[in-house]
């Protein structure tokens, strides 16, 4: 009878870890939270919920353009996105919304400034950095 008694709590146990397991969000459900609670702030479009690997391939994409346009010769023109998408970013994280608190420091940061880049009018329509729409808006 113990035996059966153990075994019993034991898997009433295990099945309460797993009920408590299905109900704890993913990284990429935390971000796609963050990421809309971010969109009154930035400007952005309330459909545009990118995963964090996501906001770092958009924001090394602006770096990568930042860097060929400095080589270029447009340093100016580089300046210029930079201290915007800085301004973007800086309004955007006045308040870090309580969303956005399981996110690591750096995992944050990331996602805001791609929300901030979709704010700014410089992604596309699947969500990805659009250098050539960054250029133009700079250009207005």
């Amino acid at each position: 009878m113990r035996h059966t008694t153990t075994l019993l709590l034991t898997a009433l146990l295990l099945a309460g870890a797993t009920a408590g397991c299905s109900s704890e969000k993913s990284q990429d459900e935390i971000a796609a939270d963050c990421a809309a609670a971010l969109t009154e702030q930035t400007g952005g479009e309330p459909g545009y919920k990118p995963t964090v690997a996501e906001a770092e391939e958009q924001v090394d994409a602006l770096d990568d353009t930042l860097a060929d346009m400095v080589r270029s010769g447009y340093e100016g023109v580089a300046k210029d996105a930079f201290d915007a998408t800085e301004t973007k970013t800086k309004e955007g994280a006045k308040d870090r919304p309580e969303a956005c608190e399981p996110l690591s420091e750096d995992d944050y940061t990331t996602l805001l400034t791609a929300k901030a880049l979709d704010g700014l009018g410089w992604t596309d329509e699947d969500g990805r950095f659009d250098k050539l729409k960054m250029a133009q808006s700079l250009g207005d």
